[in-house]
């Protein structure tokens, strides 16, 4: 591992954002953090797409865009020097968890767009769940975050409000390619030495013996990596028993993969992802 990107839009969510990159980037011993904050562009080509023509006289109509036009500059001004305060804080945020190369971005546009220019050269993408109207949206993700997922072919760190350390970390496993790609990710990195393992996998009904299998693969396979994980088969619906067994295990990171077998899979993240993503309380590491 050597870059993490980190997004963020200074909302209420970026601060831990921050800090959990941080976690990462000494953990996986990045050499470098980029902190991306972009400027989003909706807002003035509105005003250059507005056909006033017709409502009001000639005249009016230009002296009203001439002044829409000198807000919007204004507001640009006022944009850009938050993004410097926004991108400030994050580099004494990550200074003061340990983090020392730190690599500043201030883009324009949009940040799906933006993203592919960074995420190439990065090895982990870290993101809040929501963004800037996370007041306004507590039951849902965050308008980039579906598209950044869907997007990227990077693990991706789906940061929660609120900052807990992590000692526990749990696998949910269900034999795909996905799954056998975050076994790897895990046998391959620092990041998990010496915390708590748990890997779980679904069954619609117990005992149910492929589940049963699958799951011993999985253990079989980090053993070999030096871990000794907690492993159980748990009966359910994928969401609510992954939920519940976060609760009872007090986990601090679920790890799980970001699509499941849906042939719609390549236009929309899983339907356990999204839940998982909308109701719990810890970060998330997605893989596709």
């Amino acid at each position: 591992m050597k870059k993490i990107l980190l997004c963020s839009d200074g909302s209420a969510f970026a601060a831990n954002t921050y800090r959990y990159g941080a976690w990462f980037a000494t953990r996986l011993k990045a050499e470098e953090v980029d902190v991306l904050c972009v400027t989003d562009t909706r807002g003035q080509q509105a005003v250059s797409t507005t056909n006033l023509s017709g409502s009001i006289g000639i005249d009016a109509k230009e002296n009203l865009l001439d002044r829409l036009v000198e807000l919007e500059h204004e507001k640009a001004k006022i944009n850009h020097q938050r993004t410097k305060l926004v991108l400030k804080e994050a580099a004494q945020t990550l200074k003061a968890e340990g983090v020392e190369r730190i690599n500043l971005l201030h883009e324009t546009g949009f940040l799906v767009d933006c993203l592919a220019k960074f995420e190439d050269s990065c090895d982990l993408i870290v993101i809040g769940k929501r963004g800037e109207t996370a007041e306004f949206a507590s039951g849902h993700l965050g308008a980039n975050l579906e598209r950044i997922v869907r997007s990227s072919n990077k693990p991706c760190l789906v940061t929660s409000r609120q900052f807990k350390p992590i000692e526990k970390v749990l696998v949910a496993y269900d034999g795909s390619p996905t799954s056998q790609k975050i076994l790897q990710f895990m046998a391959d990195s620092s990041v998990f030495a010496g915390l708590e393992l748990h890997i779980v996998t679904v069954a619609k009904t117990a005992p149910e013996q492929k589940a049963i299998a699958r799951l011993e693969s999985a253990k079989q396979w980090l053993q070999q990596a030096g871990f000794e994980p907690i492993c159980s088969v748990i009966e359910g619906h994928s969401e609510k028993a992954i939920s519940n067994y976060v609760t009872e295990q007090d986990i601090s990171l679920l790890v799980m993969g970001a699509y499941g077998h849906s042939r719609i899979r390549n236009l929309v993240i899983g339907s356990t992802t999204a839940q998982m993503l909308r109701s719990s309380h810890i970060p998330v590491l997605l893989f596709r």
